[in-house]
């Protein structure tokens, strides 16, 4: 029995176009073009969001100026360390107060 030499052809360019299309990254396994930095001013809603409280309470805590912010603008925005001193003072508040006198 031949083979014509045009499907044996055929067959080869399948297997390698096969061979090749296995070797391609799909879209979730390929790698971003650029990684997002990470944001360093938050909005209100995000910045309570990581504090796990409302917005209202967070529009409060910088009006008293317990949280430090900026406007640019007319956007009102939190630097990430404002979030993170305020909840680091929280902590440290609660354990002065948590140890007995002496």
């Amino acid at each position: 029995m031949t083979t014509d030499p045009r499907t044996t052809e055929i067959a080869d360019l399948l297997a390698r176009l096969t061979v090749l299309m296995a070797d391609q990254p799909t879209a979730a396994q390929a790698p971003a073009s650029r990684p997002m930095p990470e944001r360093v001013l938050l909005t209100v809603e995000e910045a309570a969001e990581r504090l796990h409280i409302g917005k209202t309470k967070t529009y409060a805590l910088i009006k008293t100026g317990e949280i430090a912010s900026v406007l640019i603008g007319r956007l009102r925005r939190i630097h990430i360390d404002a979030v993170n001193a305020y909840a680091a003072g929280l902590v440290a508040e609660q354990q002065n107060t948590s140890r007995p006198a002496a």
